[in-house]
């Protein structure tokens, strides 16, 4: 393409259909047809800062994780998760969920006031026959969460092993259908374990 002028960019190089580039050099101040003068449009997208903002700094808070991630070693977090669950497991075995005893550690608060089953209930007791190999009893009081416990058990495994020991097991993929199936057959449950017909009623703890 030519002007009055002399030459100038042809057509192909041009950006298309950028709303920052005016068709009329005489009234244009956002494009200069000079490549080494322009400051509005950068051809090489890994230099252009008019089409990738640079992110903003991260917050103080942020920074303090990230300089803690940093100087910790890898071992660190597996190992800190697994302490968490030994916590659990040795909470579950001296509370005992099972018990109904007066002195018993404290009930569902929404079972106690309304006497329906939340989405949560029974999984305490569910873990606990978990932990001593009762499964048909586990399932009978939380079927989901006997369900879910091999994936969880397995995604902590692939990444503990790969930050530890460099295993390389392959990663299950959770992504957001995966959840919103999840979250959708838990609701679903926690609804049919309240209905007061069988075989619903087995369901209910």
């Amino acid at each position: 393409m030519t002007s009055a002028g002399g030459p100038t960019t042809p057509p192909e190089a041009l950006p298309p259909a950028d709303p920052r580039w005016n068709p009329d050099p005489a009234q244009s101040q956002q494009w200069n047809p000079d490549p080494a003068q322009s400051q509005q449009w950068n051809p090489d997208p890994v230099d252009s800062q008019q089409w990738y903002p640079v992110a903003a700094e991260p917050d103080r808070i942020t920074r303090f994780f990230d300089r803690i991630a940093a100087r910790s070693p890898r071992w660190l977090a597996p190992v800190a998760i697994l302490a968490c669950f030994g916590g659990a497991v040795g909470y579950t075995l001296y509370a005992d969920p099972t018990r109904s005893a007066p002195d018993a550690a404290p009930t569902c608060l929404l079972k106690l006031t309304t006497g329906l089953d939340c989405p949560g209930c029974g999984g305490t007791r569910a873990f606990w026959y978990l932990l001593h190999g009762d499964l048909p009893a586990a399932a009978r009081h939380h079927i989901l969460f006997v369900f879910a416990v091999p994936f969880l058990v397995y995604l902590y495994v692939a990444w503990a092993g790969k930050q530890l020991f460099g295993w390389r097991l392959p990663q299950l993929s959770v992504g957001p259908v995966t959840i919103g199936v999840f979250l959708t057959a838990w609701l679903t449950f926690s609804v049919l374990r309240n209905l007061p017909w069988p075989p619903f009623t087995w369901l209910y703890v």
